[in-house]
Parts: structure tokens; C-alpha cells; sequence
């Protein structure tokens, strides 16, 4: 790639990013999840594709997504209803907390024993890619107009948004102890709950300053107000991580508690955080689109489809039917529905650079198997979504319709 001055980088960035949202929406038409657009286009305008442009850098590409992360989940608390964080808090607590763990047990024992990678290999493919997207679950959820039945939506989005950072803790975790000899499995239980504790104190004490802030300063609509929200989703991650807390979860609590307080600004903020969430997964995808070299996904194409079909169809599934069990009011049909609605995105690639910085043995192979696990899972589950509803009723049209088919049975 050409050294290019200011003015041309910058609409250079311009077109990237409108072509970017082009090929979202163009994927999206075709009941594809917008991120196949967006991580096909950054592939295109790659070292391999049209665009030609060489880009390897994995620490700057983590930095990215790390900033990204941060204001999409900002922005899923802020839409995210504290009523429906009530009812499902203990099941999706479950599932983004044990529910991970077991999921990426499982795909670690199939790597080990169907793929013949180490231990440790094995470890970081399974924690990896053992959550689901926050960015992909609230896009496809909120684009597809699907009228879901019940507390699976709200169960399905605080899952999505809670379940980040014990991934991101497992994933450094076993990164310590590749790195660090005389690692500690017992060490790592006291450190989890403190990065969960002041994630949880952080996050909650910056949702309820920020609204204060917004009132007492007499901040009511945009300008300054924006500056505010972004400064809020920032100083949670930062303040979170610098007092050894998640800053992920952070995030997410912050935009949650701050999206359902009352105060002037509330609903231009809300509007400015979803065009920020936006414009974060757009630059996201697109950068790591760009890492990608399609020419390396052929020696995975393998490893890629036994562990998605491990992924998709035994350890999601077996994680939320061992973690729903003890609520009733989650029925087989919505076991089912939750296990098919867990998409994976962003996270996964981006997690897959930690790694991949930290110069593992192995880290480029299990960044495009992660990559190419993605892809396919969208593939299969995005265009599916609504089908997958119909099919178990659980939309709120499809239950009426059963109902009444049932009524007009009886006698």
C-alpha cells in the first residue's frame, strides 16, 4: 500500500467506511447478518482483494476492537430494559457465567481429541469462541423484526451482553499460564471475583453519575450531552480496568443503568449511542477484515467445520440446557431457540488477536480457524433466525396462531 498523505487517508477512511455500510446493508437484504458484509468488504480491501491494502497489524487491530467493544456494549445496556434484566438475571447469570465454562470445555476436549491440538492450543480455541456477540445478537435481533414471545429475547440480549468478560477471562487466564511457569489455578479464583466485583462497582456508580451529571449541569439536549455519554462509556472501561475490574462489563452496566434513569437528554442520547454502536461495529469488522489473508482459510477449511459443528450443535446446545434447567418458565422449544440465537461475531476475532500479540505457539492457525468459525456460524445461523422462531413457536404471531389452532380443536 501507497504512503498517502492526510487529506487522501482520510477519504480513503471515508469511502471505506461508506462502502462498509453498503455492503452490510446489500448482505442484510439477503437475510445475511451485516457483518458478513462488513468483514467481506474489509477482505476485499485487503492485501489479497482489489483494494490491496497490507495490514497486519494485530495489536492495533485488538485496540480497535477493544474501543469498539466498549460503546457497543455501552450502547446494548442503554436499550436494554432493567424489568427484563429482572426477571432473567439468575438464567442468563448462569449462562454467561457456567454456561461459557462449559461450552469451551467442550470444544477444547473436541479440539484435543478430533484435531489433535495441545492442550493449551486446545484451551484458548474453546474460551475463545465460547461466548456469544453482543454486537450480533442485538443487530440481528433488532433488524429482523422478529417478535419474540416471552423473556427469550431479554435472555438472549443480557446474555449477550454479560457474558464477554468470562471469556475474556479464561482466554488470559490460560495466556498466563502459557507464558508464566509457576501459574496458579487456585490464584485465579480471587482474581476473577475482583474483576467482577469492581466491574459490577464501576460500571454501576458511572450509570448513576452520568444522568446526574446531564441534570445538574443543565446539559438537555445533544452537543455537549454526547461528549458526556461518550465520556461515561470510556471512564467506566478505564476506571474498571485500573482498579483490576472488567471494563467490559463495566460498560455494559454503566449504559445499562444510565439508559433507565430519567433525565432531559435521554432519548437523543440513546439515538447518538446506537450511531456510535454502529459506526463502531463498521470500523470493527472492517479491521479485521483486513487482517485476513483468504488464501490461509484453505489449510482450516477442516479444523473450521468440525468445530463449528461441535460448537453449534453440541456444546451451545449442552450449556443452555444444563444452565436452564432449574427455571421452568424456559420450556424445550426456548432451550432450542436460546442455543440456535447464540451468534458468535466480533468477539471471538478479536479475542483471537490476544494470543496472537502475546506471540503463542500456534496463534495464527487458531486465529483463522476462529475467523473462519464465525463466518460459517453467521452463514448458517443469521439467515435461519426467523426460521428457527416459526419453527418453535415462539414468536408472538406463531404462538397466537398455534393456540388457536389447538382451540379449534377442542370440542
Amino acid at each position: 500500500m501507497l504512503f498517502l498523505d492526510t487529506e487522501a487517508t482520510l477519504l480513503l477512511i471515508g469511502i471505506l467506511l461508506l462502502t462498509t455500510v453498503m455492503a452490510g446493508t446489500l448482505s442484510s437484504r439477503f437475510g445475511l447478518p451485516a457483518l458478513i458484509g462488513f468483514l467481506g468488504l474489509g477482505m476485499l480491501a485487503g492485501v489479497e482483494g482489489p483494494g490491496g491494502i497490507a495490514f497486519s497489524n494485530f495489536s492495533t487491530a485488538q485496540s480497535v476492537g477493544t474501543a469498539s467493544l466498549i460503546f457497543i456494549l455501552f450502547s446494548g445496556g442503554m436499550d436494554t430494559s432493567w424489568q427484563d434484566v429482572r426477571r432473567v438475571a439468575a438464567p442468563a447469570l448462569s449462562l454467561a457465567t457456567v454456561g461459557v465454562l462449559v461450552s469451551a470445555g467442550i470444544v477444547a476436549a473436541a479440539a484435543i481429541g478430533l484435531l489433535g491440538l495441545g492442550v493449551y492450543q486446545a484451551a484458548l480455541l474453546g474460551a475463545i469462541i465460547a461466548s456469544t456477540d453482543a454486537a450480533a445478537v442485538f443487530a440481528i435481533l433488532r433488524s429482523t423484526g422478529l417478535d419474540l414471545h416471552g423473556d427469550v429475547p431479554a435472555l438472549i440480549e443480557v446474555e449477550s451482553g454479560s457474558n464477554d468478560p468470562m471469556a475474556i477471562f479464561l482466554v488470559g487466564a490460560v495466556l498466563m499460564f502459557i507464558t508464566t511457569e509457576d501459574a496458579s489455578a487456585l490464584a485465579l479464583i480471587p482474581e476473577f471475583v475482583v474483576q467482577m466485583a469492581m466491574g459490577t462497582v464501576v460500571g454501576l456508580g458511572v450509570g448513576f453519575a452520568m444522568p446526574l451529571l446531564l441534570k445538574r449541569g443543565g446539559y438537555r439536549q445533544g452537543g455537549l450531552a454526547f461528549v458526556i455519554s461518550i465520556a461515561a462509556a470510556l471512564i467506566a472501561f478505564g476506571t474498571a480496568h485500573l482498579l483490576s475490574g472488567n471494563g467490559f462489563l463495566a460498560s455494559y452496566l454503566a449504559g445499562l443503568v444510565a439508559g433507565n434513569r430519567s433525565y432531559a437528554a435521554k432519548r437523543t442520547i440513546s439515538s447518538f449511542q446506537d450511531g456510535m454502536a454502529w459506526l463502531a461495529q463498521v470500523t470493527m469488522f472492517l479491521t479485521l477484515g483486513l487482517l485476513v489473508t483468504p488464501s490461509e482459510l484453505g489449510p482450516v477449511i477442516v479444523p473450521g467445520l468440525v468445530t463449528t459443528g461441535i460448537l453449534l450443535f453440541v456444546a451451545r446446545p449442552v450449556s443452555v440446557f444444563l444452565c436452564l434447567a432449574p427455571f421452568r418458565q424456559f420450556g424445550w422449544r426456548a432451550k432450542l431457540f436460546v442455543s440456535w440465537g447464540g451468534l458468535r461475531g466480533a468477539v471471538p476475532i478479536v479475542l483471537a488477536t490476544f494470543p496472537m500479540v502475546a506471540g503463542v505457539p500456534g496463534a495464527f492457525a487458531i486465529f483463522n480457524i476462529v475467523f473462519f468459525v464465525v463466518l460459517l456460524s453467521s452463514l448458517l445461523q443469521g439467515p435461519t433466525i426467523k426460521w428457527a422462531a416459526r419453527v418453535l413457536h415462539i414468536a408472538d404471531h406463531d404462538a397466537r396462531e398455534a393456540d388457536r389452532a389447538i382451540a379449534q380443536k377442542l370440542p
